[in-house]
């Protein structure tokens, strides 16, 4: 596991919400500080934030309190997430799997792109994959999974025309995980990494010609408002969001609290999460182009591009061929069997090093 010093800018935040071992709910039989995923998006802000600061206190009758922020908000980069959960700074820690794959390449396999076309598939992949990600978590950060949920289907934002896969050779492209950038790369573009809130003025700039993310998560984000086309194509698989809670103190919770916790989210969150994924991409699209009603504000004016058969036998050619067989190379051969007997199972492919 990764251990790392606590960066002085975060010494505030974390004082402030009782985060360095000083608690003002030292009443409580159970206090938990809980790091969510980014505030401007609608999983934290519809799902996350009333999950642990009202649903999960009300169930247990006040025995469970919260204090609830993001990492964006504390100034903690995605990918430090898990470090920190794990070395103890909170309690709950949630974050995109493929900003942390550094540290644990292992969780890589959970979001391949274009392994999971629709969001059905990618609640059966989710769900196989989970042994997986428990054991990797417990061993990488000192954590034990509570959820994993998904961001809407990632998808490509152009600030230049674009008619299908083909136009994307020798475009800037950011990629929203390492196994992204690879797919990006075998499809003839050159692959960046810009974070999330980097990426509009980085389109607006010309730094990059394309990015990829959520089609809401986009929307919300404001990336309509610098890009001109939008390929719905889920190269970018699901971008996962993995819940944890540090190990020791989920040992340390009696076993009517641990069921209480996980009963609750699973009832609470995750199946509210996956209901809503199921017309979450097509909101977006939505609320984008403006083919469809955006319940979430005024209409973009984004042209939209479909891709065809082409298209998709050549995003699946570059899994297959190239981006599944680097992932497969990074990781041990217990870990390449224990994914090519659940997730391989449900996407019918076989994870072999090169």
């Amino acid at each position: 596991m990764n251990h790392s010093r606590t960066p002085s800018r975060m010494i505030p935040a974390l004082l402030g919400l009782g985060m360095l071992g000083v608690s003002a709910m030292s009443h409580a039989e159970t206090s938990l500080n809980v790091v969510g995923s980014w505030s401007s998006l609608e999983l934290h802000r519809q799902f996350e934030k009333p999950f642990w600061s009202e649903t999960l206190p009300a169930k247990s009758d006040g025995e469970i309190v919260t204090q609830v922020t993001t990492h964006d908000q504390m100034g903690i980069p995605g990918s430090d997430v898990y470090r920190y959960l794990g070395d103890g700074l909170f309690d709950v820690g949630m974050t995109v799997a493929d900003y942390t794959v550094g540290d644990a390449p292992e969780l890589e396999g959970l979001d391949l792109p274009m392994m999971a076309v629709d969001v059905e598939k990618a609640e059966q992949v989710a769900e196989a994959f989970r042994p997986l990600a428990e054991s990797t978590m417990n061993e990488r950060f000192n954590s034990h999974v509570l959820a994993i949920v998904p961001y809407p289907s990632q998808v490509l934002f152009c600030n230049t025309p674009i008619e299908g896969i083909e136009d994307l050779t020798d475009m800037k492209v950011r990629a929203s995980g390492r196994s992204t950038g690879e797919f990006i790369e075998a499809l003839g573009a050159q692959s960046l990494n810009i974070a999330f809130n980097e990426v509009p003025g980085s389109l607006e700039r010309g730094v990059i010609d394309c990015a990829v993310t959520g089609s809401l998560s986009g929307y919300s984000a404001g990336w309509h408002e610098v890009s001109s086309h939008l390929l719905s194509l889920p190269m970018g698989g699901w971008d996962y969001v993995v819940t944890a809670i540090n190990l020791d103190k989920w040992n340390g919770l009696d076993a009517a609290t641990q069921e209480l916790v996980q009963s609750s989210l699973d009832s609470e969150f995750v199946a509210p999460v996956w209901a809503n994924a199921r017309t979450e991409t097509a909101r977006g699209i939505a609320c984008l182009t403006g083919q469809g009603e955006c319940p979430l504000g005024d209409p973009a004016g984004m042209t939209l591009v479909v891709a065809d058969i082409e298209d998709m036998a050549q995003a699946r050619k570059a899994l297959e061929e190239q981006v599944l067989p680097a992932w497969a190379s990074r990781v041990d051969a217990e870990t390449r069997q224990a994914w090519n007997d659940s997730v391989g199972q449900v996407v019918g492919l076989t994870a072999d090093a090169p």
